[in-house]
């Protein structure tokens, strides 16, 4: 991340002729809002004095206390480079303050920097995330309205001309480059019209930050090409879903904690209780890290998404996979998270059940080598595998029942997810589907 001071700020933006800053923060559901101002309300931004109206934000406060403080976070000043020369755009990433200058409770960044403050009091000095974000590339009809219309039939690692969206993902990247990614690899996922992009590993509030980021400049290019990209999690059946894989790391001044060069598969005793504590927890954390109806779509058999509570070194099923580097590079994969989650959320409940399986000295169960797809329901039972939950509102029930996951989103952003995320189940339960009609208008 770079550094930058107010002075670096003001030159940047005359030297690049930036009109319009843009004040980005995330609401509860990891929508990205923001507060557009001129150039000449940049003093005043930098001062922390831009107040908005919290009240019309998803799960913030009431209209009698909606006075809002938006603190921009200097480090993440960028410009947009696909903004007009005549007058570029550029923005911050905000944390939210009340009136009073204290952190504002419903704030996910905010929250999520309280969990890491919970971390470092265990005596860790950083927690590191590698996100893994799939999406999909839909044509756009004449309008300029998303088709369900893919725009290549491409396979896992396909190139063009079979990839029609290599072009897209490329420029993509450049972007990406120019506004300090570092992008590891792109690629063709394994469904049709589906895409993937990895960059590099960072710290979790910056690597948060680079997701929302990711999202915003995917959707812009891609609309530039003719196309609508979606993170929706499984916007087709009977393809594999988008997930959004996450590697983790714990880091004890500037060691791998997670990695013991004697330890059996060269895990660390800390490393073991992290997946203890997220095996603990996954069941009810699920609702966080797969927070839509449609979360669940994706989290079925045979489509490589996991649907299943286990760990191993050797296979893709279950929920937590050990890629094979050690060293620096040792890191616990959380395969189970989708790109519709808010990721200062999910950030907050992993940490926060991997912390618990290591304050309490938890044990991880025997990892599971086999393909837990071919097993059936008894020796899964058998060998301690539990199933995550089928439905978002099963998943909700799971996080009303623990109270460390629960205390990871804090009152307030607790109370306000499992509102909105309880309506939206409600509007889905109670809806009629075309399935239903293809099913019994006329078999009754």
């Amino acid at each position: 991340m770079a550094k930058y001071t107010q002075e670096d700020i003001k030159r940047i933006v005359e030297e690049e002729n930036v009109k319009y800053i843009r004040l980005q923060f995330t609401d509860i559901l990891g929508t990205i809002k923001n507060v557009e101002i001129p150039v000449s309300q940049l003093e005043k931004a930098l001062d922390n004095k831009m107040m908005f109206d919290g009240s019309s934000i998803e799960g913030f406060v009431r209209i009698e206390e909606s006075d809002m403080y938006l603190y921009p976070d200097l480090n993440t000043f960028v410009v947009f480079p696909w903004t007009s020369e005549k007058g570029k755009v550029a923005r911050f990433i905000c944390d939210i303050y009340n009136p009073d200058g204290t952190p504002f409770d419903g704030d996910p960044r905010a929250n999520l920097k309280r969990i890491l403050k919970e971390m470092e009091d265990l005596g860790f000095s950083n927690f590191n995330l590698g996100p893994e974000p799939e999406f999909f590339l839909f044509k756009l009809d004449a309008k300029g309205e998303p088709t369900l219309e893919l725009n290549d039939k491409g396979g896992y690692f396909d190139l063009a001309p079979t990839d029609l969206g290599e072009n897209c993902r490329r420029d993509i990247v450049l972007e990406l480059e120019e506004m300090g990614f570092e992008v590891e690899a792109s690629h063709h996922e394994v469904a049709p019209g589906q895409h993937e992009i990895d960059f590099k590993y960072a710290d979790a509030i910056t690597a948060c930050d680079d997701i929302q980021t990711f999202k915003l400049v995917v959707k812009t290019i891609a609309r530039k090409h003719g196309l609508h990209a979606t993170f929706m999690p499984k916007p087709l059946f009977g393809v594999n879903g988008s997930g959004m894989h996450c590697n983790l790391s714990l880091f004890k001044d500037g060691v791998n904690a997670f990695y013991d060069q004697t330890g059996d598969l060269e895990l660390s005793e800390t490393a073991r209780q992290f997946i203890a504590g997220i095996i603990k927890h996954a069941p009810n954390f699920t609702a966080v890290t797969n927070p839509t109806v449609n979360s669940y779509k994706r989290l079925v058999p045979g489509y490589e998404a996991p649907c299943y509570v286990a760990w191993s070194a050797r296979n893709r099923s279950p929920l937590i996979r050990i890629p094979a580097s050690r060293g620096i590079s040792t890191r616990v994969e959380v395969r189970s998270v989708d790109p519709a989650a808010n990721p200062y959320l999910a950030m907050a409940v992993l940490l926060k059940a991997g912390l618990d399986g290591i304050k309490n000295n938890l044990e991880a169960p025997k990892p599971i080598d086999r393909n837990i797809y071919v097993m059936n329901k008894e020796e899964r039972l058998a060998a301690g595998i539990v199933d995550l939950p089928s439905t978002l509102a099963a998943a909700l029930d799971n996080l009303k029942s623990d109270e460390i996951i629960q205390s990871a989103l804090g009152e307030h952003l607790l109370e306000h997810f499992i509102e909105a995320k309880e309506i939206e189940w409600d509007m889905f339960r109670t809806q009629v589907h075309p399935w239903e009609r293809d099913q019994y208008l006329t078999q009754y």
